[in-house]
């Protein structure tokens, strides 16, 4: 019997320290081949990576970066390793008070809209008879059940929305892939530019590296089956609640 050829895996955000390091995990697997880099801003890829522009806030950019995938034959992994939590202009919110819409209207483009996007344009180039995964970065604060602190308003309410789109693409999804997994991912406190500001110790307890998430996280992935899909899963492998 001829050995199956090897489905492609995009990680988006490859520019980021989760997506850089998933990218140079992947890169030392023979797991997936090709693997694509999508991310706005150009960076180091290891050997053999194919880099490839993307813009979550243009759709025509994503819509390109899928043509281009589609290319080399059906894709076994998407990862969506984007998220924003603060930059000029936003930062989480202790009270109610502090509720800007321009900054919520920001965050739920990178955090909600724009992985949405990326599933509207490569869910299609999905593996169709084997299993496959789709997953995005999500956040344990994006819980409704497991808020018991507050704040944060606009962080939380777009990670929740997300792992709403994630739960509804998983059912769509099942229909026509029947091995596919659709995830949401909570990687822990990454030492990272979105963590900086609240845990600023790199080598804090609870604080893994970019190289530790993106193991842990490879890890979850490879240990879970269809019937998981439509769930959001820890560093550790537990679910989180809804």
């Amino acid at each position: 019997m001829t050995a199956s050829r090897p489905t492609s895996a995009v990680i988006v955000g490859a520019s980021g320290g989760i997506g850089g390091a998933l990218i140079r995990a992947l890169a030392e697997t023979a797991a997936h081949a090709p693997i694509f880099a999508l991310s706005r801003s150009e960076s180091p890829v290891p050997q053999g990576v194919r880099p490839l522009p993307i813009d979550l806030s243009d759709e025509a950019t994503v819509a390109a970066a899928a043509a281009r995938v589609g290319e080399a034959g059906p894709v076994g992994l998407v990862i969506v390793a984007t998220g924003l939590l603060h930059r000029t202009g936003v930062s989480p919110e202790k009270t109610v008070r502090a509720l800007d819409p321009t900054a919520m209207a920001t965050i739920f483009s990178v955090n909600t809209i724009g992985p949405a996007l990326v599933a509207k344009h490569f869910v299609p180039l999905l593996a169709r008879r084997e299993r496959c995964v789709f997953a995005a970065l999500s956040a344990r604060v994006g819980s409704i059940g497991d808020n018991r602190l507050g704040g944060w308003y606009a962080y939380r309410a777009s990670k929740s929305a997300l792992n709403q789109i994630l739960r509804t693409l998983a059912i769509e999804v099942a229909r026509t892939r029947p091995e596919a997994i659709v995830v949401g991912l909570h990687p822990g406190t990454v030492a990272s530019g979105l963590s900086r500001p609240f845990r600023p110790d790199p080598t804090a307890d609870g604080v893994f590296s970019p190289e530790e998430s993106a193991a842990h996280l490879l890890r979850v992935l490879n240990g879970l089956g269809a019937d998981d899909t439509g769930g959001v899963f820890a560093w550790d492998g537990s679910l989180i609640p809804a």
